[in-house]
């Protein structure tokens, strides 16, 4: 089976840190400091693998420059996962907390390493996954998702986790705002899109604690396809469920997708058995109890919000800040997501 590091690199120059330095702060027994492999994945925060004769562990830090604040705040990503663990036993175990910014230059934390199956873009080599398993599967993902949101957040220890009441609105304009930011020429303006989402914008249904990027590329599985870990809390806040379920499913491509949509595919979602999107949500709102009404606000917020995902990424690139090529053709996606929405706005099929 595949670990959850399914994949590690050489750290890169630009990442890179003293290993001796975090040895010595964890005060881990023996002379030797750990190996280090960095994972390769992540737009945001830096994970990397320390391997010891005995154990495995995982380092978690923003990038260089970046100080405690918005997505790389270690120390509250920290809390969410160590308040959480007591009543959502599938967060790994955090282990340290350190704001000594004499050892790393910043604040970082360690946790436990998961062993099991991390479900990218297509399915490992030599990995079966029948139709009937897929779908079961699915219904795992639907279920721990109804599980999460029905944490109670007090007893946790996290109801002063987001702002709470407003959320809904909050997004569409915190959105709205980050993709004016970000904006190129070579891009539509957004501006029907985001004219009818601020219009059409329903009542939150509850406020509950989200993971907020909750997909399969997310999920620990174990040899029986079980979910025995979610990973990746930095955008974990208190929020509505069924705005995180139309953020999930904005990633959900399905097999009869069109060709574009095809291309943005990072979990196999696609192949036979896999639910339809309008199968996750059916099974959600019976799981959930909730009343999901119309789904097209949801559907196009989900997507309108990983089009400003994009455009912040392309960005980067057009703004010379990163020269990775794989970057320069993404504006072309945000364009295509915002002729999508504009599709499902008016009453057709994306």
């Amino acid at each position: 089976m595949m670990t959850a590091a399914d994949k590690t690199v050489e750290v890169r120059g630009e990442d890179a840190f003293d290993p001796a330095a975090v040895h010595a702060w964890l005060g881990v027994p023996g002379d030797s400091p750990p190996e280090v492999r960095q994972f390769p994945g992540g737009a945001s925060n830096l994970t990397y693998l320390l391997t010891y004769p005995d154990r495995d562990l995982i380092l978690r830090r923003p990038p260089l420059g970046h100080k405690a604040a918005s997505a790389h705040d270690m120390r509250r990503e920290f809390r969410v996962q160590q308040a959480l663990r007591p009543v959502f036993p599938y967060v790994p175990e955090v282990l340290a907390f350190c704001d000594d910014e004499t050892v790393l230059g910043g604040d970082f934390y360690v946790m436990e390493r998961l062993e099991g199956l991390i479900l990218r873009g297509d399915l490992p080599a030599g990995f079966a996954l029948p139709p009937e398993n897929a779908r079961e599967l699915c219904g795992k993902v639907v279920d721990r998702l109804v599980e999460l949101h029905a944490v109670d957040v007090e007893a946790a220890g996290l109801a002063d986790l987001g702002k709470g009441a407003g959320y809904v609105e909050r997004q569409v304009r915190g959105w709205s705002e980050r993709f004016l930011k970000a904006r190129t020429e070579n891009v539509p303006d957004c501006a029907e899109v985001m004219a009818w989402l601020k219009e059409n914008q329903p009542s939150e249904v509850k406020i509950c604690l989200i993971h907020n990027d909750y997909r399969l590329d997310n999920l620990v599985l174990d040899d029986s396809l079980g979910i025995i870990g979610v990973l990746d809390w930095e955008m974990a806040t208190l929020g509505d469920p069924l705005m995180e379920l139309g953020s999930t499913l904005a990633y959900w491509v399905q097999d009869d997708d069109d060709d574009v949509m095809k291309l943005s595919r990072r979990q196999p979602t696609h192949v036979p058995g896999m639910y339809t999107r309008e199968e996750f949500v059916r099974r959600y709102a019976e799981r959930s109890g909730l009343a999901i009404g119309d789904w097209t606000f949801y559907e196009v917020y989900g997507l309108f919000r990983l089009a400003v995902v994009i455009q912040q990424i392309y960005y980067r690139f057009h703004e010379g800040q990163t020269t990775n090529p794989a970057l320069k053709d993404l504006w072309q996606f945000v364009g295509y997501l915002d002729g999508r929405c504009r599709r499902i706005i008016g009453g057709g099929r994306a």
